[in-house]
């Protein structure tokens, strides 16, 4: 695709992202969306079906199925538009997307730019992007430098780069905040990735994201327990309060997806069967769909 067809093919979603800025006093739309993720060992095909008959109407596309990437960094435009349609025609709206390599390398430029082609081309808001998990604050300048690259990209394309914690230079919210202002680019904005929060650094989310609140476009959705061993879930299976984790979002203006990472239950085995997915997936939808009704409430929306 050619810079001014990349720009053509987002202008529609650039005038929706526009429309994101922040309302005063305004209640956040929230999303409830899954990944297609848990679904990995399935074709795309299957967890799409799945997802669909679990009662979402949202989905986001993870890394990979079957030992294969999803979506290859060099795969056309017209790929991720076809993959579009389908999970469209599913009665599905496809809102994040993984952009899959570190983004402090020296190829994730590169890889971005291609990836917000795609996303653009799919009229997907969010390309997903993190770390490595022990990366040292020596790659911290060529997280900055490689954002403030791509933020006007994504902009200009109707796209959102969203950082999440994931250890290293995002361990936090906080992290992910101060990467975020010193990028400053609307193109550039998070996910809050609670489980990760606790999973990776051991910090409490519920006061953390009282110091990002206003960078975050979604969540990363996951659960953690610490007993009797440390181990991430489902949400409503773990120790995140999350109407204390919603709260400080909940009067955005914003339409904010949470797409749903894990949906497992903790310590027994993952299922092996795809309808034993469906069902988690299911539950894992009504917890968060009573939630999300109790923070409108309590915030007044």
């Amino acid at each position: 695709m050619t810079r001014r067809g990349l720009f053509q093919a987002g202008a529609a979603a650039f005038a929706s992202a526009a429309a994101q800025t922040p309302a005063a006093g305004g209640p956040t739309e929230f999303q409830l969306a899954c990944m297609t993720l848990p679904y990995g060992a399935f074709p795309v095909e299957r967890a799409l079906q799945g997802i669909a008959a679990a009662g979402f109407r949202y989905a986001a596309w993870g890394p990979q199925h079957q030992n294969a990437p999803l979506l290859a960094e060099d795969a056309p435009a017209s790929a991720a538009r076809s993959l579009a349609a389908r999970t469209r025609d599913l009665g599905l709206e496809p809102v994040m997307m993984f952009g899959v390599v570190y983004v402090h390398k020296p190829e994730a430029v590169e890889v971005y730019k291609r990836r917000i082609e795609q996303a653009a081309a799919a009229r997907i808001p969010y390309l997903l992007a993190f770390g490595e998990t022990r990366g040292p604050d020596r790659d911290y300048p060529n997280w900055i430098r490689n954002l403030k690259v791509l933020g006007p990209l994504a902009r200009a394309a109707g796209v959102t780069i969203v950082i999440k914690q994931h250890g290293g230079n995002t361990s936090t919210g906080e992290k992910c905040a101060r990467i975020v202002s010193e990028v400053a680019d609307e193109g550039v904005r998070m996910f809050y990735d609670a489980g990760n929060n606790w999973g990776y650094p051991n910090v409490d989310p519920i006061p953390d994201i009282q110091t990002c609140a206003r960078h975050i476009r979604g969540f990363a959705l996951k659960d953690f327990r610490a007993f009797p061993k440390r181990t991430i879930c489902a949400p409503g299976f773990g120790e995140i309060d999350h109407y204390k984790l919603l709260l400080p979002v909940a009067r955005t203006g914003l339409k904010m997806p949470l797409a749903f990472e894990t949906i497992s239950e903790p310590y027994v085995a993952r299922p092996a069967a795809p309808e034993a997915i469906d069902a988690l997936a299911k539950r894992a939808r009504e917890y968060m769909e009573s939630v999300t009704a109790g923070v409108r409430a309590a915030s007044g929306a």
